[in-house]
């Protein structure tokens, strides 16, 4: 019998207690290397892929897709001698059919050399540098194409792409110069043919919880994404009753808006991203005394800036938005007002001042918002700051930003512009003193030089933990924001 070792679900970080499975990448009888994936699971923070920590063969998966287990349960079964004869059997636990199978390949094959080990880091994703996600498997083909992630730049299409995230463009004035997230991808006039029964549906995780929430089931969807992917919209379609009817439909059952509701009410279990933002949302306003304040302004000669800025040789490649200047003048009013950067340490009953700006960027999406942040971003050159809000748009709407992307932040930034909304008061994030509400940018009538014109006005909100942040603190840092973005020559007199 091989030595069959069972692999636990790891803590990915900060302490999380539970994840769910959202696709195995292996099956039981598979061969599998050190460092091959062999699951992605969804935490309370973002969508993860475990690589496998011992080379060997895949004997049982312990958990169903689905499934939110704890940490620390085991989820997969690895034989590390598959040549030993009787391996499949016994490991295989409840599912003989598989040992049976098992061990007569283990017969069959070859004595294979023993693997050689790698050192890796089991539950933090995919290796540093990688750049390209594994292929999906489907019944009829096999995908070639590779999604790029990490910080790169990515403007491929893809037709399930997340809903703009929240710090993309505000208005209709402005739109053009927020980021733009890559639309639907070009299809064929003919709906491809729904799964074939009992065959797994091609879709990313965003799209796979957004069919759970809709009680879509995938398997019944006909797909029009590249190389046969369920898209949102696919989704959407089935949801609302406009999907192709296929086959299995008849003996499966209804499926979408009829299957999401019983007794007219839908229920949908509060887990992942959702759970983890109302706990701390809940924490935050029942623990800092919040104090809004808000302030009313002409941003014209930032908006005429954001086109300047766009045909600048430095920043090509960069895509340039209001919400990278709306940084800038947040990041410049902390400069000149160091003590707002900083956090309430209930424990220790002290103040913690930090010597730079982590910026967190609120997003919505559509596992829930999430904050990823830039580190030590006062640090930065404006083109350097724009490289990385980019950067936390193409991972974020991905739902691949990494866990330690998305702790540590010491303000955020939170554009409610972006749902055509004027203003809000933002709840603060857990250990953070500010944050900055940016409104919807609208053309008005103001008075400019003595003379009624329209401009281009907007609305902020700054929220503050009021046991560290009284009023005239507060105050100056709003109105530091706001003169900056009314004239942004002030930053270069302030640096």
């Amino acid at each position: 019998m091989g030595e069959i070792k069972r692999f636990n679900l790891p803590d990915v970080g900060e302490g999380l207690t539970e994840a769910e499975i959202l696709a195995w990448s292996v099956k039981v009888g598979d061969i599998v290397k050190t460092n091959q994936i062999l699951v992605e699971i969804e935490t309370a923070k973002a969508a993860v892929e475990l690589p496998s920590p011992w080379a060997g063969k895949v004997v049982e998966l312990l958990v169903e897709e689905g499934q939110t287990v704890d940490v620390g349960t085991p989820i997969i079964g690895i034989d590390l001698d598959p040549s030993t004869p009787g391996t499949g059997g016994a490991a295989g636990g409840d599912d003989v059919v598989a040992g049976v199978a098992a061990t007569a390949e283990a017969k069959a094959a070859p004595k294979k050399e023993e693997a050689k080990r790698e050192p890796v880091l089991v539950g933090y994703g995919v290796k540093p540098g990688a750049t390209g996600r594994r292929p999906r498997k489907t019944a009829a083909s096999t995908p070639t194409a590779a999604d790029v992630m990490g910080a790169s730049l990515r403007e491929e299409p893809v037709a399930d792409d997340v809903p703009a995230p929240a710090y993309y463009g505000q208005s209709a004035a402005h739109e053009a110069a927020a980021p733009a997230v890559s639309g639907p991808s070009t299809t064929s006039s003919a709906p491809a043919a729904t799964a074939a029964p009992g065959a797994k549906a091609l879709a990313k995780p965003p799209v796979r919880k957004l069919a759970k929430d809709l009680g879509v089931d995938l398997t019944l969807v006909a797909p029009t994404g590249p190389n046969g992917t369920v898209t949102r919209d696919d989704v959407h379609a089935a949801a609302n009753g406009a999907a192709p009817a296929s086959a299995a439909a008849s003996n499966v059952g209804t499926v979408g808006a009829a299957a999401a509701f019983v007794n007219g009410e839908r229920r949908v279990p509060i887990k992942g991203v959702r759970k983890a933002t109302a706990a701390a949302m809940v924490q935050s306003a029942f623990t800092a005394p919040h104090v809004t304040e808000f302030l009313t302004i002409d941003i014209t000669p930032t908006m005429k800036l954001v086109q300047r800025l766009k045909e600048l040789p430095d920043f090509r490649g960069v895509r340039v938005s209001p919400l990278l200047l709306v940084a800038k003048a947040l990041l410049v009013a902390m400069a000149r007002n160091p003590e707002i950067n900083a956090r309430w340490d209930e424990a220790t009953n002290e103040i913690v001042y930090f010597d730079h700006v982590t910026l967190g960027i609120a997003a919505a999406t559509p596992r829930g918002l999430i904050v990823p942040n830039v580190k030590a971003a006062d640090t930065l050159s404006l083109v350097e700051l724009g490289r990385a809000l980019n950067a936390l748009t193409d991972v974020a709407r991905e739902g691949k930003t990494a866990l330690a992307d998305m702790t540590g932040s010491t303000t955020t930034i939170t554009n409610v512009g972006v749902f055509g909304v004027d203003t809000g008061t933002p709840i603060l994030n857990p250990g953070e003193a500010s944050i900055l509400a940016f409104g919807a940018v609208r053309e008005q009538p103001w008075v400019h030089k003595g003379k009624v014109k329209p401009r281009q006005v907007t609305t902020l909100a700054l929220s503050f933990d009021h046991r560290l942040v009284d009023g005239e603190l507060g105050s100056k840092v709003l109105r530091d924001v706001g003169a900056v973005l009314a004239d942004p020559l002030t930053a270069l007199a302030w640096s």
